[in-house]
């Protein structure tokens, strides 16, 4: 039988030992409550700051809906096309909500502003290319003028000239622009066409010979015509893009086509 005094003593070894704290330790517990309290209210400003975080996100933008139509393909696949800088592309794309044709119709309309802000500068340099198709029997020099050697020395400049001395040799042009068509030229067209609207009113008589003279010049002038490697932009057009792309003026300034036993 076991005696009272060893069944307290083994009871007393088996308890867990427990001390007290000091005053100022219990004062502080009491005001920072337990650690199963913190972790409690930790839990909850986290729940609470991630629920905050999450309505921000979802909140809806001005250009909320743009931008989730942009990609970075659509910028990429509009800058390839234009070789304009991917900033402006992007903006073009936020302003067409996304549609790549009415942003290429935007770009456009952008870089003829841009060329018209520049058209009182002048032109201190430029490159000559010239382009001899395959067989050797055809090919043109075109002179091309910037602002500056750092453009002109550009590859893409370069590029940009040897595309129209190509675009020349293919195409034939017999003007540069609409400004040198002569008055000769263009009575000897006018006499032609005026016999194919006679009988007409006045009014629509004008408005139609007006439409026949631009279509058919338009098709000489090399800075109206369609673009042979891309015939949704003209010359003018590829020449526009170019000086918004670098920021500076430019043009054709003049160029001569030869052909085997032409003068």
């Amino acid at each position: 039988m076991i005696s009272p005094f060893l069944f307290w003593k083994r009871r007393k070894d088996d308890e867990p030992l427990q001390t007290e704290l000091p005053l100022s330790d219990r004062n502080k517990m009491k005001e920072s409550g337990t650690i199963e309290e913190k972790m409690k209210r930790a839990n909850t400003s986290q729940k609470v700051e991630r629920v905050n975080v999450g309505e921000e996100m979802n909140k809806p933008t001005n250009n909320s809906k743009t931008n989730m139509n942009i990609t970075t393909e659509q910028i990429k696949e509009l800058r390839d096309k234009t070789g304009i800088s991917i900033m402006q592309c992007k903006k073009a794309l936020e302003e067409a909500g996304g549609d790549a044709e009415k942003a290429l119709v935007i770009l456009r309309k952008k870089s003829g502003e841009f060329a018209v802000k520049k058209g009182d500068r002048t032109f201190k340099a430029g490159t000559i290319q010239a382009y001899i198709h395959s067989n050797g029997n055809v090919g043109t020099i075109v002179e091309l003028d910037c602002e500056s050697d750092f453009v002109s020395n550009n590859e893409e400049f370069i590029a940009l000239a040897r595309d129209i001395a190509m675009h020349i040799t293919a195409s034939n042009p017999k003007y540069l622009n609409m400004n040198e068509i002569s008055e000769t030229d263009r009575a000897t067209a006018l006499g032609v066409f005026e016999a194919e609207v006679k009988g007409k009113p006045e009014a629509v008589r004008k408005q139609i010979l007006e439409g026949k003279l631009n279509a058919y010049f338009g098709e000489m002038a090399l800075m109206n015509q369609p673009f042979i490697k891309n015939p949704g932009v003209t010359i003018q057009g590829l020449v526009d893009a170019a000086s918004q792309k670098f920021g500076e003026k430019m043009a054709v300034g003049r160029f001569k086509r030869f052909k085997i036993l032409e003068g």
